[in-house]
């Protein structure tokens, strides 16, 4: 039998994916999920022992969460992107390492295959894909939901044929949770005008009272939540949505402009992703300066779309890391947020970096490093150019 390995999940999708490429196609099925922070220890035995009841080859679990952090998650809080300033590429940026994984895997076990569950309307297959071609180019694709063009409804009837038993009330929505946010797709979301209900949300609302956060930097990084010093940056992420998540902070709806052309729509949960995001750019807003942050912005913004479409072994990526993290050298300090329903807010910073140091001045009420004079003299010269080109063009008008 062929052997081909099949990136899953234990969603709807990739459990058909299984049993059509075991049952159906005759492939000998090895299934990896790729762990990304975005699972509980029960809820990997329970897929583990679900997949094994398909009749497959084998299961793994590959965990790369740590990996995850250092070679993506950092460079997205370093770039504080968010794309289309509200997305924090909770799946897209998950996949690019997940496919990476996945092709590793291919070449240890010596399979000829590679499977995934991407359908042919959005942007994993291209992610997946792009991925694959680069590290694993003479290795089969074999994508069922895509080439078929099956329905959530007629995957879900082809398992019960088949007597395979999961929850298909909860598999009527898209879910992919990982340490970065948890995306959620379903039939409101293939809509211009429609929101998730409640009962969609991965996280509950159970807390009601404001409650004061404090977030510790170190050079770019999340060091300390609340007074506790965390020595990896994953297990401070992991306590910020642990905190956040039962406010319902970080709930929205992202509309963009998808790979292939099309306009899509994702709900998505992301408490900390999107705290930690702006408690950086706040504390950036204070530590660097006016041309680091300009260029960063600029940086960041290709960075994230690069990303995003599936180019992240483009070698312009590694160039566009090393600039961000030269950024990051005195992004140190607290940051004090306040935690409210369904929303956050930024109060303030401390750090021994910050340039609006008082013995500087204070904007708008005095200054301590240069005299009224200078300032005349400064700004005659400042808008010189402009003023000459008047003089000289607009002179008849006068």
């Amino acid at each position: 039998m062929k052997k081909v390995v099949l990136a899953y999940s234990g969603g709807l999708d990739t459990t058909f994916c299984a049993l059509h490429l075991s049952k159906d196609l005759g492939y000998e099925v090895h299934a990896v999920l790729i762990n990304t922070g975005g699972f509980s220890p029960d809820e990997l035995k329970d897929i583990e022992i679900r997949a094994n009841g398909l009749g497959i080859a084998s299961f793994v679990i590959l965990d790369v969460t740590k990996t995850y952090y250092q070679e993506v998650i950092k460079f997205l809080i370093f770039g504080n992107v968010l794309k289309n300033q509200t997305y924090p590429l909770s799946v897209s940026a998950e996949r690019i390492l997940q496919a990476k994984t996945l092709a590793e895997y291919v070449k240890k076990i010596g399979a000829k295959s590679v499977a995934h569950g991407s359908t042919g309307a959005g942007n994993d297959q291209v992610r997946f894909d792009m991925i694959f071609q680069t590290i694993i180019p003479d290795i089969e694709i074999i994508t069922p939901i895509r080439d078929l063009k099956l329905s959530r409804e007629e995957e879900i009837d082809y398992l019960k044929k088949h007597g395979v038993s999961m929850n298909f009330e909860k598999a009527a929505y898209s879910i992919n949770k990982g340490i970065w946010g948890t995306s959620v797709g379903g039939k409101e979301t293939l809509t211009s005008n429609q929101t998730l209900p409640e009962a969609a949300w991965p996280t509950q609302v159970s807390k009601t009272a404001t409650e004061e956060m404090t977030i510790v930097f170190e050079k770019g990084e999340t060091k300390a939540v609340n007074g506790i010093i965390y020595d990896n940056p994953v297990e401070a992420i992991q306590k910020i949505q642990e905190i956040a998540a039962p406010f319902g902070i970080g709930r929205d709806i992202h509309v963009g402009d998808t790979i292939i052309g099309i306009k899509g729509r994702v709900g998505f949960e992301a408490a900390a992703p999107l705290i930690i995001i702006k408690a950086h750019q706040l504390l950036e807003k204070h530590c660097l300066t006016k041309w680091q942050t300009f260029w960063k912005n600029q940086i960041s913004e290709f960075y994230g779309n690069h990303l995003h479409e599936g180019h992240y072994l483009d070698p312009v990526m590694r160039d566009l890391e090393a600039f961000l993290e030269s950024t990051q050298e005195f992004v140190s300090g607290k940051v004090k947020v306040l935690l409210h329903p369904y929303r956050f807010q930024m109060v303030g910073i401390e750090s021994s970096h910050d340039l609006m140091a008082s013995k500087f001045g204070s904007y708008g009420e005095m200054n301590k490093g240069y005299t009224a004079e200078d300032v005349k003299g400064f700004t005659r010269i400042l808008g010189n150019q402009t003023a000459i080109f008047h003089q000289v063009n607009h002179h008849e008008e006068n």
